[in-house]
C-alpha cells in the first residue's frame, strides 16, 4: 500500500513543491490550505492526473478541531498517515515595540501551534503503526534570530526545540521527527517581504546564492526514505551557523 502523507500550507511554494513530488511518487497526498482553495485543487488535479492520489482539506492549523477533523478524513479515506510535513507559516515582520498581541499570537499560532497540533493529531495513528515521519519546516531565523522578525525567530526556534524533544518521545515508536532549513526560497511569502530579505541572505551566504527549491524537495523526500535518521536539523543553504 502506498504512503500516506499529509502537508500542511501544500497549496503554493514549498508545500506545493512537496505535494507534487509525493505525488508524483504515487502517495497518497492531503493538500491543506487556508485560504487559497483554487490553487489547492490544481495541486490535488496535478497529482491525480499524474498517477498519485489527492484531496484537498481546508483548515487554519491553529485550531485543533479543525486539524482533528483533517485527520480523521485521512484516515478514513486511506487508513493510516505515515509522513506529515508541517510547512504551513507566516511570516509579519515588525520591530517588537511596534507588533501587537494579536500579530504575535497570529505568528506564533501558525508556526508554532500549528505544527504542536499536527503532531498530536498524528501521533496515536504513528504509535499505532510504530512507523512515521515528521518533517517540520524551520528556519535559520530560528537559529540565529533576525532583527524585526521577533515573532517568527521565536516560532522557528520553537519548532526546532519541539523537533528534539518529540524526537525522544517517539524514537521507541519507530517513529523518525526532523527538522529542514530549507534556505532562502524564491517563493511568494519571500517575495513579499521585499527585496531586503534576498539581499541579506545573499551577503550572508558564503556561495552568494539561494537554496534550490526542487533540491530541496528532493532532499526532504530521500529523508522520508530513510529509517535511520531523527531528532536531526539540517541547513539547507551557505549561511554558516555558529
Amino acid at each position: 500500500m502506498e504512503k500516506v502523507v499529509i502537508i500542511t500550507g501544500a497549496s503554493r511554494g514549498l508545500g506545493k513543491k512537496l505535494a507534487l513530488k509525493f505525488g508524483k511518487k504515487g502517495k497518497r497526498v492531503l493538500v491543506n490550505y487556508k485560504e487559497s482553495k483554487e490553487e489547492a485543487e490544481e495541486v490535488a488535479e496535478e497529482i491525480n492526473k499524474g498517477g498519485g492520489e489527492a484531496i484537498t482539506f481546508r483548515a487554519d492549523v491553529r485550531e485543533t478541531e479543525k486539524v482533528k477533523e483533517m485527520v480523521d478524513l485521512v484516515i478514513k479515506e486511506w487508513g493510516s498517515v505515515d509522513i506529515l510535513i508541517n510547512n504551513a507559516a507566516i511570516v509579519n515582520d515588525r520591530l517588537l515595540v511596534r507588533i501587537s498581541s494579536s500579530e504575535w499570537d497570529e505568528v506564533i499560532g501558525t508556526n508554532l501551534k500549528g505544527p504542536f497540533n499536527m503532531i498530536r493529531a498524528v501521533s496515536k495513528v504513528m504509535i499505532r503503526q510504530k512507523e512515521g515521519h515528521i518533517i517540520n519546516i524551520s528556519s535559520i531565523s530560528g537559529l540565529c534570530g533576525r532583527e524585526g522578525q521577533a515573532s517568527y525567530s521565536a516560532s522557528k526556534a520553537g519548532l526546532i526545540g519541539l523537533t528534539k524533544a518529540v524526537s525522544k518521545e517517539f524514537g521507541r515508536y519507530n517513529i523518525k521527527v526532523n527538522t529542514v532549513l530549507p534556505g532562502l526560497l524564491i517563493t511568494d511569502m519571500v517575495e513579499g517581504g521585499g527585496s531586503n530579505i534576498k539581499e541579506m541572505a545573499l551577503k550572508e551566504s558564503v556561495l552568494h546564492r539561494f537554496s534550490d527549491i526542487d533540491r530541496v524537495t528532493e532532499f526532504i523526500y530521500n529523508i522520508t526514505e530513510t529509517d535511520f535518521i531523527s531528532g536531526q536539523i539540517f541547513n539547507l543553504d551557505s549561511r554558516i551557523v555558529l
